[in-house]
Formats: structure tokens, C-alpha cells, sequence
């Protein structure tokens, strides 16, 4: 029912997130939560597709430790079974024990070779010796060089700091309905300026008796604003000129809506331009409820309180009729 009326805005729709018209070939959700794109590449190797810098500057900050970690130990291990290999004789300074302990003596030998700190009571005598202890040293200083430029790298990275509300509702707004979420900025003392907010609607519709999926560009009662200091209710009003004017539950449903969200504001803290992303499906837009305010004069009412923990509150309002 919904997906035939609809046909006629031909000055919002057809906006190109850069996903296809194809509704039939998409899996799930086209941007997930937390920003990404819900695509996974294939038709080339992996090692084309690889990129280990990209991996290491997104990948979890605990990921990240725990590889830096294990490449350090493991390519100690490696140096160490090698002077092994080569014979314990080209190492001066080994003290008398089991094969234990000379093992752990020339991994730690290995560890302050690579790091090029060597203590100085074991040291290399041998030719072999002092060419793998050179190589160990060279590879040593390349590591450390990338591990820095990875570290520098990930705390150097500009980020919005926003969360958004884990819902989307339709909510009585003067006189009619909107649809409404909202977003702010965890970080303490780091707001954004020159806000501003684009909202795209994907949809599929009936077109000519098939099923192909449609964007449009949904007017926001405000899209962009001077400061993020505080929580950003985004409103989008269900009047006559809105896609989803009519819409019930079932027909949200039944279009696979999925809204897209992209905001971008100027961080003055790096000096530059970032963004975020996120995703609302049909199934995490909720109708008859409204959010509730999450600030609050303090105490002296000099100071205003922010409630982070209310991001995501709403309680249930009666709504009559949805225009």
C-alpha cells in the first residue's frame, strides 16, 4: 500500500548513498550501527584486499596491545631459536646451567638485542653471531619505528565522540507526528561547531511491478546548528511532503526501511573536519513513544546537567491519529 503512493516525489528521492537500486540482492541492513558498511568484498585474494596499517589504526584498542605484544615476543623467540641453532659458543657470557636456563638467558639476550638495549654481560663473539644480532638490531629499530608512527597514528585520529539514541520514534510533534532521535557528545569540554546533519531514507517500492529501492532525502525541522554542546533531538516532520506520511508499523516493514545518518562538525581541539555514521532499521523505529529531557539545572542553578544515561529513555504517549 505504502510503497505505490510514494512514487510522485520526484525531488527527494533517488539520492545515492552508494548502494544499488537491487532491493532483492541486499542482506540486511546497508550501514550497521556503529558506522560501518554492512558489505564484505570478494571476486579478489585476501592479501589484495589486506591493508595491515588500516587493520592496525581501527582494529579495538585490546586487539591492538595484544598484537604489538605478541609481535615483540615472537620475533624475540625467533632470534633466540637461531642463535641456538647456530651454537651456543658464539655467545660469550652464558653461565652454567640446564638447557632451561640457557634458553631463557638467550631469549632475554634476544629481547635486549631487539630492543637495542643490551646489558652487556652476554654479547655475540662469533661471526654468525654478530650478523644475526645486527639484523636483529636493524629489524629492532625498523619496528619500533612503525609501532610508533601505528600509536601516534591511532591517539593523533580526530573523533566526533558522538553516540546516538539506540532507537528512532514517532512522536506527537505540533499537531502531527515526526520521527525523532537524538545524539551527543560524551567527551568532557570537547564540543563541535558547524554542525550539521544529513538524513537519507532508503525504501523499496513498487515500481512498474517491481520491487526496487528508492532514497530519498528527508527535510529535518533543523539540519545544522553553530555548537554541539548539549543532546541534538533530530527532527523530522510527517507532513504531506514527508516519504513516510501515511506510514504505519506494518508499512515500514514491509518497504525495509532503513534510515540513513551521516553528521559532520569542525573539531577545534584537532583542527579539523570529522563525521559519523550510523543506521536506523524499520524494526528500531518505535511509534507512540517520546523521549524524555536528559538535562537538568544543577543544585545552585549555575550549572547545567547533562544526563548521558538518559540518551536512549523515552516513555509511551497516546497518539490518536498519525497524520
Amino acid at each position: 500500500m505504502a510503497n505505490n503512493r510514494h512514487l510522485h516525489i520526484s525531488s527527494k528521492e533517488n539520492k545515492d548513498t552508494g548502494f544499488g537500486t537491487n532491493a532483492n540482492n541486499q542482506g540486511g541492513r546497508s550501514v550497521n550501527k556503529d558506522g560501518t558498511m554492512n558489505v564484505r568484498r570478494e571476486g579478489v585474494d585476501r592479501f589484495t584486499k589486506l591493508s595491515i596499517f588500516q587493520a592496525m589504526l581501527t582494529m579495538p584498542l585490546w586487539k591492538f596491545i595484544v598484537v604489538i605484544l605478541a609481535f615483540y615476543f615472537s620475533i624475540s623467540l625467533v632470534f633466540a631459536g637461531i642463535y641456538f641453532i647456530i651454537g651456543l659458543d658464539q655467545l660469550q657470557g652464558m653461565m652454567d646451567g640446564s638447557m632451561w636456563n640457557h634458553f631463557k638467558e638467550v631469549f632475554y639476550f634476544s629481547t635486549q638485542t631487539f630492543t637495542t638495549l643490551g646489558y652487556g654481560r652476554i654479547n655475540p663473539v662469533g661471526d654468525a653471531a654478530n650478523i644475526i644480532s645486527s639484523l636483529e638490531a636493524l629489524t629492532g629499530f625498523l619496528s619500533f619505528a612503525i609501532a610508533t608512527g601505528l600509536i601516534y597514528g591511532r591517539f593523533a585520529k580526530p573523533d566526533s565522540y558522538l553516540v546516538f539514541s539506540e532507537n528512532a520514534l514517532i512522536s506527537p510533534f505540533h499537531g502531527h507526528t515526526a520521527l525523532m532521535f537524538r545524539l551527543v557528545q560524551y567527551k568532557e569540554k570537547h564540543a563541535l561547531t558547524d554542525v550539521e546533519i544529513v538524513i537519507t531514507l532508503g525504501m523499496t517500492v513498487n515500481e512498474d511491478g517491481k520491487q526496487v529501492y528508492k532514497f530519498y532525502r528527508l527535510d529535518l525541522e533543523r539540519s545544522k546548528i553553530d555548537s554541539l554542546a548539549m543532546n541534538w533531538t533530530i527532527v523530522h516532520p510527517i507532513d504531506e511532503k514527508s516519504p513516510l506520511h501515511g506510514f504505519t508499523e506494518d508499512d515500514m516493514k514491509n518497504s525495509d526501511i532503513e534510515l540513513y545518518v551521516l553528521v559532520r562538525g569542525f573539531d577545534e581541539i584537532f583542527s579539523s573536519t570529522v563525521q559519523k555514521r550510523t543506521s536506523y532499521t524499520y524494526n528500531e523505529i518505535l511509534f507512540h513513544k517520546k523521549f524524555v529531557p536528559m538535562y537538568h539545572d544543577s543544585e545552585d542553578g549555575r550549572t547545567t546537567i547533562l544526563e548521558l544515561h538518559k540518551l536512549n529513555d523515552f516513555v509511551d504517549v497516546s497518539i490518536k491519529k498519525i497524520n
